[in-house]
């Protein structure tokens, strides 16, 4: 395997220093993290999962004696990392986190801790999107942030990015910001690398912009690579292929914040002729999987945070076998999520050819709340397949996107983004379609617009399940 990648231009704090450089005492830390990450990506397995109980232990002790929610959660004994076994088994046997439960405690700041260790920084905000309609607050340390930050640059150094050239984002939200026509212009890629390498502009759009003025500022900025959610790529690739629009330098496109569907990178790769490199995460836990360099599949940055993928009975799912997906943060002890369920499901992968101990999701499922639910109380994932969606483009030509809402346990309301209103046929066909996709005794109701909206986040899911539990 080629292991090169392009050099890094590292900026030196140090008068009268310029090579080999001494970058300032967060930069050296930084770096510091790099260099252990290069090694144990490829430790085996036992290796990484040693190291991981040892770290893990001094997560635990901090819980239990400086964060109050913890202090009759988290039994006085524990075993030594040493003895997996032993470990594991009490691991195993501590309560899943759920997210009402951070929200319940977040008026008395019971989820924080009273103090943080030297070395550990300042008590850093963050809101979660609420995808799930249920949003939470997260603290973190800046001590959190900079192994962020050393993720972040993991996945640059993995996928052999140039940090030189542009990047185009496409991902704020908040009114008004990084607004059509010039969007926001920066140097550098942002905090994980300011002060410490050398890149290139950061040029910024709003999620909110349309499809036309995006594309028209995307080829304005001409970047190396491209960023953003894959609902906004694949309808940026699909619209560039139909106008015949190129991107010339374009080299890779990046993935964010939703699941990523097959037909959505087929999209993007077909049309701009490049890679697209996936990114798993979440605000509150941090980068859970990056997309491995040399597969489709993803590799858990288990450096950062221990994920398990757990099965209904509470088990650890073997290689093939779905569940759903728990976290713990290795170095948050700001505000520790100990087995915190983020309600996401994963498919387990074999070991990785790549030779990486780390472990492997097949595929991210996306939340379990989306799941279809039938009348029986079965659920089942609503994968749509290449064919599924060609089926779907054949009944309304018009269609630029949808979305499937299940509104009850036999109906399914279908948004449609349109040129034009679909016919009294190409209802006909979509209901029709829907049938055979999901099962024949739904009620399929259509609703057509110029545009699916998307969440405070700027996030679009492509099929939702409101239907309440029991409901």
């Amino acid at each position: 395997m080629d292991r090169r990648t392009t050099p890094l231009g590292i900026i030196s704090a140090t008068p009268g220093v310029v090579w080999p450089a001494l970058p300032d005492a967060p930069g050296a830390a930084l770096l510091a993290i790099l260099f252990q990450l290069e090694q144990s990506q490829w430790w085996p397995a036992e290796r990484l999962e040693l190291a991981q109980r040892r770290q893990l232990s001094a997560l635990l002790a901090h819980a239990r004696d400086r964060v109050p929610f913890y202090r009759d959660r988290l039994p006085r004994g524990w075993p030594d990392s040493a003895d997996a076994k032993a470990w594991e088994a009490a691991w195993r046997s501590l309560p899943v986190l759920r997210r009402e439960e951070i929200q319940a405690a977040d008026d008395s700041e019971a989820m924080l801790a009273d103090a943080l260790p030297p070395g550990h920084g300042e008590y850093r905000e963050v809101f979660t999107s609420g995808s799930t309609g249920r949003p939470i607050r997260g603290v973190r340390s800046q001590l959190w942030e900079l192994v962020w930050s050393a993720f972040t640059i993991r996945d640059h150094l993995w996928h052999r990015r140039d940090l030189t050239g542009t990047l185009a984002v496409i991902r704020e939200s908040g009114a008004g910001k990084a607004a059509y026509p010039q969007g926001d212009m920066q140097r550098g890629w942002g905090f994980s690398s300011a002060g410490v390498f050398e890149t290139g502009r950061l040029a910024s759009l709003n999620v909110a912009t349309p499809v036309e003025q995006q594309l028209e500022w995307l080829v304005r900025q001409d970047p190396d690579y491209v960023l953003s959610h894959p609902s906004i790529l694949a309808r940026l690739a699909t619209a560039s292929r139909d106008a015949g629009l190129r991107l010339p330098r374009l080299r890779q496109a990046m993935t964010i914040a939703e699941t990523l569907r097959p037909d959505a990178r087929q999209a993007i790769e077909a049309a701009w002729n490049v890679t697209v490199a996936d990114v798993y995460s979440t605000r509150e836990a941090g980068y859970l999987a990056l997309q491995c360099p040399d597969h489709p599949h993803y590799h858990v940055q288990s450096e950062g945070l221990r994920v398990e993928v757990v099965g209904e009975d509470g088990q650890a799912c073997v290689p093939g076998e779905t569940g759903r997906v728990l976290v713990t943060p290795l170095h948050n002890l700001a505000m520790p999520l100990i087995r915190y369920d983020i309600g996401d499901a994963a498919e387990v992968g074999p070991p990785c050819p790549c030779g990486r101990g780390l472990p492997v999701l097949t595929r991210i499922l996306g939340r379990r709340q989306n799941m279809l639910r039938l009348p029986g109380g079965e659920r089942r994932w609503p994968l749509l397949s290449s064919g599924d969606l060609a089926g779907l483009m054949e009944a309304v030509p018009p269609m630029r996107q949808y979305r499937i809402a299940q509104k009850a346990l036999d109906h399914l309301h279908v948004a449609l983004a349109v040129a034009r209103p679909p016919t009294a046929e190409e209802e006909a066909a979509v209901i029709a379609w829907a049938r055979r996709k999901f099962g024949a005794g739904f009620r399929v109701t259509i609703e057509a617009m110029a545009e699916l909206p998307r969440s405070a986040a700027g996030k679009f899911e492509d099929f939702v399940c409101e239907v309440p539990e029991g409901g």
